[in-house]
């Protein structure tokens, strides 16, 4: 039987991403066997031979551009999650979108499966493909793992860019969230669902509207996207630290935005502001109307916009040229 959401993401999806220029490659980061796969702008590809190089050094002399990283939640895999900003981003942009360990059909023999660990995957994979500085954009679970980037390796993120995230999910604020949405855990609860219901209402709590799919559909993401069960009950569960174990938020040096839909219902405004109070002055936070968690999805093109204003450090509160004035708040 045909899988309509694999055909979708291979025929629509990969194709919006080889469009914008992008290629998927497969990148050794330890010793241990971990591979992450990892969509990479074509010219920075491994060269294969001789001439690929001199190619490839060609196209470098007369293009030092930032490097973006775009980092998923638990919805999907990478370039599901970025489809609608590769495009807008690649034009000015080196746009590197990695697959988490165990979102991206690979696994690791590595022990590690906090925040922090993905965080040096992704450092070591960038590494190795000739990243000297980039910024970071992290949704969701991806936005903990560039908050952690952020502060192990200052020196190669240059600037980070949040969506629906925290720096560090304390005991008390995941118990607080769990107890919103009266469930036990963030795996049977909220992030891994395991039938048609299930994904229904993942897309319930992630989005502002209301979103209609067949039950076949529902099915077809859930044998696409949802695997590796253990090992992502064990990142759930790595993500959530103490209250006693929790350090003061780092003093980041890094510009930070926080880009947030005004109707998120998992990590809301009140806890967007509070991270904004955490972080202080290098921190800006901004609401999109009419979204919810998964605003670049939801609202994209006031997404976009956003974040290409923040990158290209134009940002100018309160003015825009278009017809979505008003839907981004500057909090």
């Amino acid at each position: 039987m045909v899988n309509w959401v694999q055909v979708a993401n291979k025929q629509v999806v990969h194709r919006l991403a080889k469009r914008a220029g992008l290629r998927r490659h497969a990148v050794k980061v330890d010793d241990a066997g971990t591979v992450m796969t990892i969509w990479v702008p074509k010219h920075k590809l491994p060269a294969a031979d001789e001439e690929q190089r001199r190619k490839k050094k060609n196209v470098q002399r007369g293009c030092s551009r930032l490097s973006v990283v775009l980092l998923h939640g638990f919805a999907g895999d990478g370039i599901l999650t970025w489809a609608l900003q590769v495009g807008a981003l690649a034009k000015h942009y080196d746009v590197y979108v990695p697959d988490l360990l165990f979102f991206g059909g690979l696994t690791s023999p590595a022990p590690g499966r906090s925040p922090g660990f993905q965080s040096e995957c992704v450092v070591a994979a960038l590494r190795r493909l000739g990243v000297e500085r980039c910024a970071v954009v992290g949704f969701s679970y991806g936005g903990f793992v560039a908050f952690r980037m952020a502060e192990a390796h200052p020196g190669l993120v240059h600037s980070v860019v949040a969506t629906g995230s925290l720096a560090a999910m304390t005991a008390s604020t995941s118990d607080a969230i769990l107890r919103r949405f009266g469930a036990v855990s963030w795996a049977n609860g909220i992030r891994i669902p395991d039938n048609a219901a299930g994904v229904r209402r993942l897309f319930a709590v992630g989005t502002h509207g209301k979103w209609w799919l067949p039950d076949r559909i529902l099915k077809d993401y859930l044998d696409s996207f949802i695997f590796n069960r253990k090992d992502r009950e064990e990142l759930l569960q790595g993500m959530v630290i103490g209250d006693k174990d929790a350090a003061t938020i780092p003093s980041f040096r890094h510009d930070i935005l926080l880009l947030w839909g005004e109707g998120d219902k998992i990590f809301n405004m009140e806890l967007a502001k509070g991270l904004k109070e955490q972080l202080g002055e290098k921190a800006t936070l901004r609401s999109i109307s009419k979204a919810g968690h998964l605003a670049q999805l939801e609202r994209p093109r006031v997404f976009n916009r956003c974040l290409r204003e923040f990158l290209q450090r134009g940002e100018v509160a309160g003015v825009y040229h278009d017809n979505d004035v008003g839907d981004v708040k500057v909090v």
